[in-house]
């Protein structure tokens, strides 16, 4: 089986974890793909053993991908993988870890079931940038979520949000987070959007530190258009898709909707959304004790 991998940034510790990883692989015949950014962080004995990849190139032949990290190296995993629809397994090295679910300890337990091709896949939603300018060129879709915030300036800004061309409400706020089912449980949950399960087929509206207290997070069908007019004191306002941003001005129109492709994550056995949502916000704990 071919596998891709992609990783960043490891602390020093991680390298033997990284290299015991390598050697699994290798030696159960798989062939190993790895992102230029993971190859800079091998030794050079691994280089000769591996093919490398980067942003833009053809996945399609991959059995599956591993991105190891936290839930910024999925997110950037999915950049690589794009229309390709890789079935993805998320190995944490990182703290919290929506999607990167599996641990260290379980890390080579997990690769022997996905050699095995013995998991499922679950369709996880991705959101679709459309604007005048060609923002982000091929790469213009996120997992988690589209955000429009101030920038240059620490006052608010007016952003009318429409949906399907109605206006859903004109926001003075700090910015605005439209996020996906899985990106529900990221920087929308930190400014009180609601838990939203992958499978439901939604988006959340949801303002950064509005100025009124009766904007609330509003959850529309993703078949919507969202789109936006956005002013402010300076015309310069920040504009990012997951891990990726651009500067951008009132002129540039801009709309998202879902799009026509998903990523695919890897569930192994015994797998339990709402248990990882108890595990990683620690539901049901007594913190007297």
């Amino acid at each position: 089986m071919r596998i891709g991998i992609h990783g960043r940034d490891f602390q020093q510790k991680s390298h033997q974890f990284i290299d015991g990883i390598l050697d699994f692989l290798l030696q159960h015949g798989a062939e190993v793909w790895v992102s230029d950014k993971l190859l800079k962080l091998l030794s050079r004995a691994y280089v000769r053993k591996v093919r490398a990849f980067a942003l833009g190139d053809s996945l399609r032949g991959l059995g599956a991908f591993l991105s190891i990290g936290g839930d910024g190296t999925m997110l950037e995993s999915v950049t690589y993988m794009g229309k390709t629809q890789v079935p993805t397994l998320g190995i944490n090295t990182g703290r919290l870890g929506f999607l990167a679910t599996v641990n260290r300890e379980d890390a080579l337990a997990a690769i022997t079931d996905v050699l095995a091709k013995n998991f499922t896949t679950e369709h996880r939603t991705l959101l679709a940038l459309k604007s005048n300018t060609g923002l982000f060129g091929d790469f213009n879709f996120a997992l988690n979520d589209l955000t429009i915030m101030k920038k240059d300036s620490s006052s608010m800004i007016h952003v009318d949000v429409f949906v399907d061309k109605q206006l859903l409400n004109s926001y003075w706020a700090d910015g605005i987070i439209v996020a996906t089912p899985t990106g529900s449980t990221g920087y929308s949950l930190s400014c009180g959007g609601p838990l939203v399960h992958p499978a439901s087929e939604s988006f959340v509206i949801t303002p950064v530190s509005p100025h009124t207290l009766t904007a609330r997070p509003v959850v529309v069908n993703n078949q919507a258009e969202i789109s936006f007019r956005i002013e402010g004191r300076t015309n310069r306002f920040l504009l990012s898709l997951d891990s990726r941003f651009e500067t951008i001005d009132s002129s540039v129109k801009l709309s998202v909707k879902k799009a026509r492709f998903a990523t695919q994550l890897i569930h192994l056995p015994h797998y339990d959304y709402f248990l990882t949502l108890q595990k990683k916000l620690n539901w049901g704990l007594d913190v007297r004790n």
